[in-house]
């Protein structure tokens, strides 16, 4: 059946957009996300129609099908089998509209974020929502692991940007509900069958886009604090103060922080001396000189109120550049730790990363547990880096972050998703009649298990 279905795909998409042997397992992930591709062949349709036929063909075979994007996920979510068909979206990287009077944009699954970004910039709009691997990252996998970053405190989650998508179901069929209206209660919802269930349910080819107003002011500082209370009050004190323009607050534990800044990593830090803590606070608006005194004033009162032990404020796109460096040095963590984002309340973040901390630390001696991450909305990362072979202690640290979530009802997932990777510690989040409605919705959407197999929920 194998020949039989190759040459049949060869058929729908051309003999060069079917890449088997060689050509598909010597493909490597920039971010190194331990994803070979070990499919029997890597298809690259070029359109919503060849992606409906060659589904159409999988579905008819009972052949498995494996959403291809970026590859920049961390949880297994595009792990392939040899009895896997891998479907790249590569060659679906068109962002066919910007309306600039309705702030949309209409863009195919495989357009990367930073191609997303950029395209609003030049029509002075604003793709809101950021993450670090936002230069190899695609649309479809953000929309479809319901992405987040680092300004979800002001635009929330990639949910929060989608207005309308088209989707191809297991069979085939194209669901097509691009809406463009802020407003469209007519009926269900459909694409929010879409966002966050990882290619589970149907595979994402276009998306409509809610761009925001381009801002003319960012304001960016970091600052230093004893202790996480005093890292929570001075959040709660940039939320006061700065309302609306806060967009992004992000928190560093000391073990994070000094591992990536000299001498022990290659970042400058602009701070002189050693602390605890550290948070970026990020502010943007659209009043020139109004918005960065009032930054300064907001930095200065936490700074008079000893809330702020130091802190710098960056005074040109370089130096607010260094400072997201620091944030953003985490291929260190991607290549060689283990790594968790989770949420929790924020009150409990602290004790909660106390409690971790201290237990790897007991069962293995001379592990660094870095912490780090977007505490305005309660998302926290945990990367832990140890000796010897990065099997041989996954099940404890996975049984210390994960089961120290249950006292404080926390979720094992915050943005990335559940993949393979999380998915034996789902219960900890979710119940078992919402595990068994997951499951329901599977079968009837993907009757024959086809689309991402075993991602999520598993039907046997």
């Amino acid at each position: 059946m194998a020949t039989d279905i190759i040459s049949t795909l060869r058929g729908i998409v051309g003999d060069g957009d079917v890449l088997t042997g060689r050509a598909a397992s010597d493909r490597t992930t920039v971010w190194e996300t331990h994803q070979p591709c070990n499919a029997k062949a890597i298809v690259r349709p070029a359109s919503t129609e060849q992606v409906a036929a060659i589904m159409k063909v999988c579905f008819e075979l009972g052949q498995s099908v494996v959403p291809y994007g970026g590859l920049t996920n961390l949880v297994q979510g595009c792990a392939t089998t040899p009895d896997d068909i891998a479907l790249s979206f590569e060659k679906l990287n068109a962002i066919e509209e910007i309306d600039t009077t309705a702030h949309t944009m209409t863009a195919q699954a495989g357009v990367t974020m930073l191609s997303a970004q950029e395209a609003a910039d030049r029509e002075d709009l604003f793709f809101p929502v950021d993450i670090g691997a936002r230069g190899t990252c695609m649309l479809g996998g953000n929309v479809s692991s319901n992405a987040g970053g680092t300004k979800v405190i002001r635009y929330g989650m990639m949910r929060d940007s989608v207005l309308g998508l088209e989707a191809v179901l297991a069979d085939g069929t194209v669901v097509s509900s691009m809406n463009r209206f802020i407003k469209n209660n007519s009926g269900f919802d459909l694409k929010h069958l879409f966002i966050g269930t990882e290619g589970a349910l149907g595979l994402i080819t276009r998306i409509v886009f809610r761009l925001s107003v381009k801002p003319q002011t960012h304001n960016v500082a970091l600052v230093a604090c004893s202790d996480y209370d005093q890292v929570v009050a001075v959040l709660n004190k940039a939320k006061t103060l700065l309302g609306s323009l806060l967009c992004g607050f992000e928190v560093m534990w000391s073990d994070f922080y000094e591992t990536v800044t000299q001498p022990k990593g290659n970042l400058r830090s602009p701070l002189s001396e050693s602390w605890p803590f550290y948070a970026i606070v990020e502010a943007m608006g659209t009043r020139p000189g109004a918005d960065d005194e009032n930054f300064e004033s907001v930095l200065g009162e936490m700074i008079e109120s000893e809330l702020i032990l130091d802190g710098v404020i960056a005074k040109s796109d370089k130096e607010r550049e260094e400072i997201w460096a620091i944030r953003g040095e985490v291929e260190w963590l991607v290549k060689d730790c283990y790594n968790f984002d989770v949420s929790l309340r924020i009150a409990d973040v602290g004790q909660y990363i106390d409690q971790v901390m201290s237990r790897i630390e007991s069962d293995i001696p001379g592990s660094l547990v870095a912490a780090f991450g977007h505490l305005g909305d309660n998302n926290i990362h945990v990367s832990v880096l140890c000796e010897g072979n990065k099997t041989v202690h996954a099940e404890t640290i996975e049984k210390h972050v994960y089961e120290s979530l249950v006292p404080y009802q926390g979720a094992i997932s915050a943005e990335h998703g559940i993949g393979l990777e999380k998915k034996p510690y789902l219960p900890i989040s979710r119940s078992v009649e919402e595990i068994e409605l997951m499951k329901s919705l599977k079968r009837s959407m993907d009757p024959k298990n086809i689309l991402n197999p075993g991602k999520v929920v598993s039907l046997n």
